[in-house]
């Protein structure tokens, strides 16, 4: 077996006193796209930011590429090839489309320089419309492109992306989608939180539900498609 990009066990994460995740393990593998899902206020981006040492777990443990990271702060995370795409986007607005994107670029863990400022402008026609204009200048679809294309440049082995498309135009979010796809066939490992389940699960390979800060449901697009009772239950609006 292959060790895992990301080993997360029995992570207990707080906010001062309020008991946020319990005990959850999460992984992921090389080459693997995985849905995490849940209604607001589960605990989703909790993970996520304790995965990304944005939050320090009180117990349990993080391992990067088999390295424990955990308390390490989120730049050491990143060095090793994750790369984190925030809810709420984290453009810099002082700083134009080309100057986002070059400021990211470098080799990968392995060296890897697949995801040159050319490919990510191909990947992303919109923003080669844009390359002079400044982040704040950008709609909000154009920014969300722009910083998966500023997570891109940095060659990630894990590409984390909290929110895919909240908030965006349905054209824009199914673009999103589109550039989801071409993230997996590329064979970047990557974590996506999006409302929309029935958009997430045609592209993981595995999914992952959280319900008050515990996994409920683990396990393939087609086991979950069979249980719409439990989409209703945990997912339904």
């Amino acid at each position: 077996m292959t060790t895992p990009w990301i080993d997360a066990k029995g992570i207990h994460t707080f906010y001062g006193s309020s008991h946020i995740l319990h005990g959850i393990d999460f992984t992921v593998g090389q080459g693997e796209t995985i849905g995490l899902m849940g209604r607001n206020g589960m605990g989703k981006s909790t993970l996520l930011k304790s995965l990304m040492g944005l939050v320090k777990p009180r117990s349990g443990s993080v391992a990067v590429a088999g390295r424990d990271v955990t308390g390490k702060p989120p730049y050491e995370v990143a060095r090793l090839g994750i790369a984190y795409v925030p809810e709420g986007r984290g453009i810099f607005g002082n700083l134009s489309v080309v100057e986002n994107l070059q400021m990211a670029a470098r080799a990968g863990t392995r060296g890897q320089r697949d995801w040159t400022y050319e490919r990510v402008l191909e990947t992303f026609p919109r923003l080669k419309e844009r390359l002079g204009h400044g982040g704040q200048q950008l709609s909000g679809g154009e920014q969300q492109m722009l910083t998966i294309g500023r997570a891109l440049m940095t060659n990630p082995d894990v590409l984390i992306l909290d929110e895919a498309t909240e908030g965006l135009a349905p054209l824009i979010a199914r673009e999103i989608w589109r550039i989801c796809s071409l993230i997996k066939d590329s064979g970047i490992s990557s974590v996506i939180v999006d409302k929309n389940w029935k958009h997430v699960t045609q592209i993981t390979d595995r999914n992952i539900i959280l319900v008050k800060g515990q996994v409920v449901f683990e396990g393939s697009s087609d086991a979950l498609h069979a249980q719409p009772a439990l989409l209703d239950q945990y997912l339904g609006v």
